[in-house]
């Protein structure tokens, strides 16, 4: 079935892509206001984007009344953020960091969110989230009515210490993290790395057949 965009509200257009494009990883992102208030919220419209340099994009759509959220507020007025994973075990605090609050709520606090600062951008650093990047922003596009796109450059990572398999190699046992992911539809989300399958990267030399002699 075909569902043209050019005939969709806003809302049905989210739909089909919330519901196809899975799973989707989340940010669950830290910032500050200018008046200090600190900041947490997840967003699942984000991904790696490179690693020359290493840049995550991150999409940040409007609050219903169509006003600018305050991540996205913050990352043009401060120009930092972090992003955290999501582990399961922190999954419904996650889930309450992205209550409406009023601006000027801590959701970290809110939460009950044990913090320490980050060692590049001096922000709260989510210190039981399996891993974080410490980004600062290198540009944030609108794409829509209060709607942005912000590319980050990743000036730092942390990463949990039982998932560091050998440090010198960055090799990690991801499956460790027990990271979630966002699903489709309210409220649905799926274990990560809990029914993997591997396929090798094809080379072209493989299929290149000697020649036999007659």
């Amino acid at each position: 079935m075909e569902f043209d965009f050019a005939t969709l509200d806003t809302a049905h257009r989210y739909k089909v892509l919330a519901s196809t494009v899975v799973p989707r990883p989340i940010a669950w992102v830290t910032s500050r206001a200018p008046d200090g208030t600190a900041n947490a919220a997840p967003y699942s419209f984000f991904n790696v984007m490179g690693s020359n340099p290493p840049v995550v994009a991150l999409g940040i759509l409007a609050r219903p009344d169509g006003t600018l959220k305050d991540t996205a507020a913050n990352i043009v007025a401060g120009g930092a953020f972090i992003v955290h994973l999501v582990s399961e075990d922190l999954a419904p605090a996650m889930n309450l960091t992205c209550i409406d609050a009023p601006p000027g709520v801590d959701e970290i606090a809110l939460a009950g969110l044990a913090t320490t600062p980050g060692t590049k951008t001096g922000l709260p650093r989510l210190v039981d989230a399996p891993v974080a990047f410490e980004c600062v922003s290198r540009a944030a596009i609108a794409t829509g009515p209060s709607q942005m796109l912000v590319v980050g450059e990743v000036l730092t990572a942390h990463v949990r210490d039982d998932a560091v398999l050998d440090a010198g190699r960055c090799h990690f046992a991801t499956e460790r993290l027990g990271l979630v992911a966002r699903m489709h539809g309210a409220g649905w989300y799926d274990r990560v790395g809990t029914d993997m399958f591997r396929l090798d990267r094809p080379v072209w030399a493989d299929r290149l057949l000697p020649e036999t002699g007659s």
